[in-house]
């Protein structure tokens, strides 16, 4: 089969598609043959080299946790799927023609291949950093980088859950933010005051890592109203920085759910093949994104 992979950490030319073996569902585990890839932020910052607990690297490495594809394995001690069933879920090295699942939901009705593989991850860190930060309802939670994956599902899950949502972002992506039923407004110069225009800001969220945690916290009050998962400096500001998935089936149900109900759609705003997985690191590291990126296999 073909997979994206690298021998070496470093910039994305380090990326090669090569031939590799199949991977097999062990116990607990599925395998399905990957129709699309979630491209995340995580993909990246692995490949760079970066410090991430929560993901261990051997070299040489495969890229990739999110995909959505058709199951042809089915391991021991697994129950409720059978091979032939659409699902969407996390594993390992998903930038691939096969991939083992560690967690996995069937895909809502209406869902594409390509819109799927853009939820895994992405749900499961809006609603952790959402429990983590502990914002309640009638509260207002301020999203820095709101119009990315992650930020597109905080905005929509918050709002279901009462909350009044801040978000910033790019002059381009402010209709966007508020078609989302966030309050808009952009970074840059001036973006604190702009921020205080619109209201009191209860909690904080920064999903860009653009250096605003000195402000988050000065608009909040407290670096405990806090979360960054972006920035890994976050602890000099006495912010926590979430890096450590919760339960992902329990995040994949709600996904589910949410999507079933029509109270959750993120926009896959660009598609990419296994080829050109080096450009989609690339567009996912300018940020700027408007919803997912992913990988059509």
């Amino acid at each position: 089969m073909r997979k994206v992979s690298y021998a070496e950490f470093g910039g994305p030319d380090v990326l090669r598609l090569v031939d590799a073996e199949e991977p097999h569902a062990g116990p607990g585990r599925i395998r399905v043959a990957v129709r699309a890839a979630g491209v995340n932020p995580v993909d990246w910052r692995i490949r760079e080299g970066q410090v991430l607990g929560a993901h261990p690297v051997e070299l040489p490495a495969g890229v990739g946790l999110d995909a959505a594809g058709v199951v042809d394995e089915v391991g021991e001690g697994v129950e409720g799927v059978a091979v032939g069933d659409h699902v969407f879920g996390e594993g390992v090295d998903t930038y691939a023609e096969f991939a083992v699942l560690t967690a996995w939901a069937r895909m809502p009705e209406g869902l594409t291949f390509e819109e799927a593989a853009g939820y895994p991850s992405v749900v499961e860190t809006a609603l952790r950093v959402l429990r983590e930060v502990g914002v309640r309802p009638g509260q207002t939670l301020l999203v820095s980088g709101a119009s990315g994956g992650v930020g597109s599902a905080v905005l929509q899950i918050a709002r279901e859950r009462g909350v009044t949502v801040i978000g910033t972002a790019g002059a381009a992506n402010q209709e966007y933010l508020r078609g989302l039923g966030a309050l808009a407004t952009t970074y840059g110069e001036g973006w604190v005051e702009r921020v205080r225009r619109l209201g009191r800001v209860d909690a904080a969220l920064d999903l860009a890592g653009a250096g605003v945690l000195r402000d988050l916290v000065e608009l909040t009050g407290d670096p405990r109203k806090v979360i960054s998962i972006a920035d890994l400096g976050a602890p000099e500001h006495g912010v926590r920085f979430s890096g450590v998935a919760g339960s992902v089936p329990e995040a994949l149900a709600e996904a589910a759910d949410l999507i079933a109900r029509g109270k959750l759609h993120i926009p896959v705003e660009q598609s990419y093949t296994l080829a050109e997985a080096a450009a989609a690191h690339v567009d996912s590291r300018a940020g700027h994104t408007r919803g997912r990126r992913v990988i059509v296999v």
